[in-house]
């Protein structure tokens, strides 16, 4: 059995590899070796229902001697409904039942992760640095529409506000940007991309998507940047 008192995982990070090998030590010492496949379930977060969930989390192991295996991988995508049955199932998980919520980045801002984090035995491995607003204002320097457009679907998804990221752009640009009518010509840019969105011209995914293909359609700019932009 598992030697760990926990009995719910947290698995963070892109590294599935390594992530496999963890798994299968959990299995190795958690679950009899004639029922382990009886006994473990692997469920998606995206798919997943409170129901069927609690259905899973009630079913006895098939070897009254042995435990069972419950991993949910994308557990970031659970519904708000399950995160909130799952934390305060972590307070108090069944003894004979290991979870396992497999997710590929944690996120500050998720109250759920913080929850689990108090009940959890924590595994990090292998994490993307997370995206910010000087990423994307890197890409456009180097006129690189389709990563800047890549970027900035990210930022969208991962819940970064428009408002949030015209910011951050204009935090660099006023930062790096040393010739002032460069400066002035891109915050013109930035304002009436910030209009046509509050204004509700264009959605903001379309207003923004504008703005960043049309700067990176520009001519570069014969300009200095500050050192410490490089």
């Amino acid at each position: 059995m598992v030697r760990e008192e926990r009995r719910v995982y947290l698995f963070i990070g892109q590294d599935s590899a390594s992530k496999d090998i963890r798994l299968s030590g959990l299995k190795e010492t958690f679950l009899k070796k004639e029922t382990k496949e009886f006994n473990s379930d692997t469920l998606y977060g995206q798919e997943l229902t409170l129901k069927s969930l609690q259905e899973i989390l009630l079913y006895l192991p098939l070897n009254s001697s042995s435990g069972r295996l419950v991993v949910i991988k994308n557990a970031q995508d659970l519904k708000e409904n399950i995160k909130d049955f799952l934390a305060r199932y972590a307070e108090h998980p069944h003894p004979k039942i290991l979870l396992v919520l497999d997710i590929d980045k944690y996120d500050s801002r998720d109250s759920f992760m913080t929850r689990i984090f108090k009940n959890a035995q924590v595994c990090r491995f292998r994490e993307e640095r997370n995206l910010t607003a000087f990423d994307l204002s890197r890409q456009i320097e180097l006129k690189k529409a389709s990563s800047s457009l890549k970027i900035l679907d990210k930022l969208l998804k991962e819940g970064e506000k428009p408002e949030r990221i015209l910011g951050g752009l204009r935090f660099n640009w006023e930062k790096y940007v040393s010739d002032p009518v460069e400066l002035r010509k891109r915050l013109q840019a930035l304002l009436n991309c910030d209009i046509e969105i509050k204004t509700g011209k264009l959605k903001p995914v379309f207003a923004l998507e504008k703005f960043v293909l049309n700067l990176c359609r520009l001519p570069r700019p014969s300009i200095e940047y500050r050192r410490d932009f490089a």
